[in-house]
């Protein structure tokens, strides 16, 4: 399929310009709108972690500015050297919020920017971590009283881009 050479030039500057994020701070942040149909959340990623040998992280269901915050502070602590583990909680005396580390099980779903920056067909796509965050009242998705039903935050491997 061939692109129309408007699509192709726009495409050029949007990967050159995410190389050059990527080269400065070691990644970047794609962040998603949510579509119109039910089960299409807002989400937003890394790209470039997996340039680091460790999986990009996914936060659904936040706003842009959320996301952006959460995913810099996680990707800081990366680029410093810290692996992120499946199960561990991660919380910063700065921040009152807590997050869980999740493995993405249909990460070529989520992550087209990313494996478009690595040239990664979704079949082999970069590995993804969710980070799963708590409800203001301290509660997690899988908490029988979470006050927010699951199209609020879907689980890792029940949504698709």
């Amino acid at each position: 399929m061939t692109q129309d050479p408007q699509t192709t030039a726009w495409l050029d500057q949007e990967d050159a310009h995410l190389a050059r994020l990527i080269r400065t701070h070691r990644f970047a942040v794609q962040y998603v709108d949510a579509g119109d149909e039910p089960g299409e959340p807002a989400f937003g990623y890394t790209i470039g972690l997996f340039g680091l040998g460790h999986p990009e992280c996914v936060v659904v269901g936040v706003g842009h500015d959320s996301a952006h915050g959460i995913l810099g502070r996680v990707a800081a602590d990366v680029t410093g050297g810290r692996n992120l583990l499946p199960g561990e909680l991660l919380a910063w005396p700065e921040w009152e919020g807590r997050l869980v580390v999740e493995e993405v099980p249909n990460p070529g779903e989520i992550l087209l920017g990313a494996n478009r920056f690595y040239g990664r067909p979704p079949e082999y796509s970069v590995p993804a971590y969710q980070l799963t965050w708590c409800h203001a009242d301290g509660t997690f998705p899988w908490d029988e009283d979470y006050p927010c039903g699951p199209e609020c935050q879907p689980r890792p491997g029940t949504w698709r881009a």
